[in-house]
C-alpha cells in the first residue's frame, strides 16, 4: 500500500509490491548502495554484465602465477576462512584438487552452526586431509553483542561479520601465513566492487561494508560493562596495519580469477564431498544450498524484511535471473510466496536476550529504510526448522 505523508511530503509504502525494483532482475530501490541506470537497470545487473566480458583465462593465469609465489614456502601454503558452507566448501576443494595447494582451514565458529553443516564439515576436512584450526568466541559475551548491534543497527550478527574476517587475519600473523583466500567476492551480490576490478579483503573493506560502522573500541563502549575490557573483544578488531605489513599480507577472492556460479559449484561439493542442503527459513527447498550454516539467519533475514522490505528470497532470485534460470516473473512470484514471514527462530533469540517481541519490534521499526514501512501485525508465521529444538543455549 502507498500513502502520502503530508507532513514529510514523503511516500510511505507497507506492501512490498509497492517498492520500485530493478527492471531486470528483483532488487528493490531499499537495498543497501543500489542504483538504476535511465533503463531501471540497478547497479549490481550493469556489472554482473562485466562478468562476462572478463578474460577468465588470463584471469586463471594470473592466479596460478600468484599462488606459486606462496606455494611450500611455509608450513601451509594459504589460509581459507571457512563456515562449512556451499562458497567456503568449494574454495578449499578448487584450492587442493585444481590448484595442488595446502591450505589451513580456518573456521570462526560462531556457536549458532546448525548439525548439517558440521557435519558437512568433517567430511570436507577429513576428505581433503588438510589442517583445521577452529575457535569459538565466549557465548556469553556473544549474547550482549547480538543485542548491542540490534539495538544500533537493526543487525544481530555484528559479532558474526567481524569475526569472520578478522580472525583469519591474527591466524596469518599467529602463523606466518601470508596469502588468504577467500571465496565469493562482493561484485556477485552488491554494488561495493564491480568485475574490472580484483577485490581484496583489506582494512579499508573491513571498516566499509563489514563491520556495520562500529569498531571494537566503539562496542567496548556500547557496552558499558567494567568486567569486559579489549581484552575480551580483540577477535572483532582488525589487526594491527603494521603487523600486516610486516607479513607481507595478501588477502583476495578465488572469486576474483573464475567466473562464480553457485548452481554449478554446489553440484560439484554435493558430488566430490557428499555436501548436504538443508532447510532454511524464508527460502523455498530449491534453495536448500543457500545459507544453511546459521542457526539465525531466518531472524537475520526478517531484519533485513522489516528494515528494508525485502529478504534473502529477492537476493536468490535475482542471482537466478542474471544467470539466465528464472524469468522476472517467476521470481516476483517467489518473492511473494516466501519473502517476509515471521521465522519460527525468533522465539529463540528472544529467549536468549531475554528480550519481549514488542521490545523487539521497538527497536527495530525506527531503523525502517524510507519508503518502506513494515507492519508485523500483517506478518506470516513460518514454520519451525527440524533442527531448532536442538538449539539448546544458556
Amino acid at each position: 500500500m502507498i500513502k502520502n505523508n503530508i507532513y514529510m511530503n514523503q511516500r510511505i509504502i507497507s506492501d512490498p509490491k509497492d517498492l520500485k525494483r530493478c527492471s531486470h532482475c528483483v532488487m528493490p530501490e531499499t537495498q543497501e548502495s543500489i542504483s538504476f541506470n535511465k533503463d531501471d537497470v540497478c547497479s549490481t545487473c550493469g556489472q554482473i554484465e562485466v562478468k562476462h566480458k572478463v578474460d577468465w583465462e588470463a584471469r586463471d593465469k594470473k592466479f596460478r602465477e600468484l599462488l606459486a609465489q606462496y606455494k611450500g614456502k611455509g608450513n601451509y601454503d594459504c589460509i581459507v576462512p571457512f563456515s562449512g558452507g556451499k562458497d567456503s566448501t568449494f574454495t578449499v576443494w578448487k584450492l587442493v584438487v585444481d590448484y595442488g595447494m595446502k591450505p589451513l582451514v580456518v573456521r570462526f565458529n560462531h556457536h549458532l552452526l546448525r548439525p548439517k553443516v558440521l557435519e558437512n564439515a568433517e567430511k570436507t576436512i577429513k576428505r581433503l586431509g588438510v589442517g583445521f584450526l577452529d575457535f569459538r568466541a565466549d557465548w556469553q559475551l556473544i549474547k550482549k553483542l547480538m543485542r548491542v548491534s540490534l539495538e544500533r543497527k537493526g543487525d544481530i550478527l555484528w559479532y558474526q561479520h567481524t569475526g569472520i574476517f578478522s580472525f583469519p587475519m591474527h591466524a596469518a600473523i599467529k602463523f606466518d601465513i601470508p596469502l588468504i583466500i577467500w571465496g565469493e567476492p562482493s561484485a556477485e551480490y552488491d554494488s561495493y566492487h564491480d568485475y574490472d576490478e580484483e577485490e581484496e579483503m583489506d582494512e579499508k573493506s573491513f571498516n566499509t561494508y563489514v563491520n556495520l560502522g562500529i569498531t571494537a573500541e566503539d562496542m567496548l563502549g556500547f557496552l558499558n560493562d567494567p568486567n569486559i575490557t579489549m581484552q575480551d573483544l580483540w577477535c572483532y578488531s582488525y589487526p594491527k596495519r603494521a603487523d600486516l605489513q610486516k607479513l607481507g599480507c595478501r588477502s583476495t577472492f578465488l572469486g576474483n580469477y573464475m567466473p562464480w556460479d553457485v548452481k554449478k559449484q554446489v553440484e560439484i561439493i554435493k558430488r566430490e564431498l557428499d555436501w548436504e542442503g538443508d532447510e532454511v527459513e524464508g527460502v523455498p527447498p530449491e534453495y536448500n544450498y543457500e545459507k544453511i550454516e546459521d542457526m539465525m539467519q531466518g531472524v537475520q533475514d526478517y531484519l533485513k524484511f522489516i528494515k528494508r522490505g525485502y529478504g534473502r528470497m529477492s537476493h536468490l532470485a535475482s542471482i537466478d535471473i542474471r544467470n539466465g534460470r528464472l524469468t522476472r516473473e517467476q521470481a516476483m512470484k517467489m518473492v511473494e510466496e516466501w519473502e517476509g514471514k515471521r521465522p519460527a527462530s525468533l522465539d529463540v533469540l528472544l529467549k536468549w536476550l531475554n528480550m519481549s517481541e514488542d521490545e523487539f519490534y521497538n527497536i527495530v521499526k525506527p531503523l525502517a529504510v524510507s519508503p518502506w514501512q513494515h507492519d508485523p501485525n500483517k506478518t506470516a508465521k513460518g514454520k519451525e526448522l527440524w533442527d531448532q529444538p536442538l538449539w539448546n543455549k544458556d
